[in-house]
């Protein structure tokens, strides 16, 4: 879903156009904070954006120029430090991420509140951790947590916060919704996915900015400092996060189709991995069989590029329930049904959008299958989570229990690989 972006910039800055007099981020960082002025930064709120359906735009003018007014009147900058008095908007940053580490200075007064916002989402809470007026509120479990989650990620693995009224220094890794949070070099959350606050049913989206948000009492900040990551770091804490380890088996061998049947015509060998050839086509499955399980892999999509998964298939031939895999974006599918783009279980159930990579880029795929319960996780996304039993009682493949998985080729180059597979006992 959009949520809520104001783009009403202060003391003159533009888009992309940051700080000049940059403070001293770490190496390969940029400083998103110039230690003088409000430059780059924006009014905006951490607010379930449905509250502006239909707005026209003196509406949103009159909005704008409020939140304005209360950015210079609650957020100001002394001595290179970023103050916000405990009141008023959100103080947003001009920029949005997708996987970034962000590094930061933040201290907060006696029995003070405050916290950031990551992809417009409420995110990592700071808290007066010795406050006996926050206890109840949690502030005793420490900052860096994610509060407002319903499943993981609450609380931190232990308080490792300076009194108030000293500085803190807080590292934030986001790869897709995942945060991991470092706080005075101890790690206090570990992959702990973020909710969606404003739409429980669908992922929070893949990129957004970030928000500096002043709840009660004074908060400083200081050094903001970011950096994107690489596909390859981010594929990395993804597969980490997923569990690859021993119990995954490969099932390429890197230099052949060794242990696989059916169209294996239809594949070359490149990198570490194979990609379908062009013109090739039919199903390729492993020999052998198998029930419930777990496949890790990593897929590169050409654009309007087109293949699938096989799960539980009866063999090369014959029918299978598909899991699809499409690019997405391209206008040549703009008018398929919901249930034939990525990731969906095909002509049964639909999965969440807007997951991809663009194409060219290697996209990390979790594939979950027991008994009859389907997840497919892109990127750190759960953008399928389906029982078959309650969408598709009379579909025969998609009741079969036991088979081949594989690929099925629609003669587009798309490429695999790191495809390994761990049986679920």
């Amino acid at each position: 879903m959009a949520l809520l972006i104001l783009p009403l910039l202060l003391c003159g800055a533009s888009a992309g156009v940051l700080a000049q007099d940059k403070q001293h981020p770490p190496e390969g960082f940029e400083s998103i904070f110039n230690g003088k002025d409000l430059e780059g930064w924006y009014g905006g709120e951490t607010r379930d954006p449905s509250f502006s359906k239909g707005w026209g735009e003196p509406q949103w003018s009159k909005y704008r120029n409020n939140l304005h007014r209360q950015v210079t009147k609650h957020w100001r900058v002394e001595n290179g430090e970023l103050i916000g008095t405990g009141a008023g908007p959100d103080l947003v940053c001009w920029g949005e991420y997708n996987d970034f580490k962000l590094q930061l200075d933040w201290k907060v007064a006696p029995n003070s509140e405050s916290g950031i916002s990551l992809r417009h989402q409420p995110g990592v809470k700071l808290w007066d951790a010795g406050s006996e007026a926050l206890r109840g509120s949690g502030a005793d479990k420490g900052s860096g947590g994610l509060p407002q989650n319903k499943t993981q990620g609450q609380s931190t693995y232990e308080r490792a916060d300076k009194p108030a009224g000293q500085w803190n220094r807080m590292i934030v890794r986001m790869v897709g919704p995942l945060v991991t949070v470092i706080l005075n070099d101890k790690k206090v959350l570990d992959n702990a996915a973020i909710e969606n606050a404003y739409d429980p049913n669908r992922p929070i989206d893949a990129r957004g900015a970030i928000h500096l948000q002043t709840l009660s009492g004074e908060v400083r900040f200081r050094n903001i400092a970011i950096r994107e990551l690489s596909i390859d770091e981010s594929n990395e804490v993804l597969a980490e996060a997923a569990g690859d380890d021993k119990d995954y088996t490969p099932l390429f061998n890197g230099k052949d189709f060794t242990g696989w049947i059916g169209a294996t015509h239809s594949y070359e060998i490149i990198e570490d991995g194979f990609r379908c050839k062009r013109l090739g086509g039919g199903k390729m499955v492993t020999q052998k069989q198998y029930k419930d399980f777990i496949v890790l892999m990593q897929i590169k999509l050409c654009p309007g590029g087109n293949n699938g998964l096989a799960i539980r298939a009866p063999g090369p031939s014959g029918g299978v329930m598909e899991l699809q895999v499409l690019d997405d974006p391209h206008e040549m599918f703009a008018k398929l049904k919901p249930d034939q783009y990525h990731g969906s279980a095909y002509g049964i159930k639909p999965a969440h959008r807007g997951y991809l990579r663009p194409t060219g880029q290697w996209n990390h795929q979790e594939v979950y299958v027991k008994g009859d319960h389907v997840r497919v996780v892109l990127n750190g996304y759960e953008i399928l989570n389906a029982r078959l039993k309650d969408v598709a009682p009379n579909n025969a493949a998609a009741m079969r229990t036991q088979g081949h998985f594989g690929f099925i080729s629609h003669a587009d180059p798309v490429a695999f690989r790191h495809v390994r597979i761990k049986e679920l006992k």
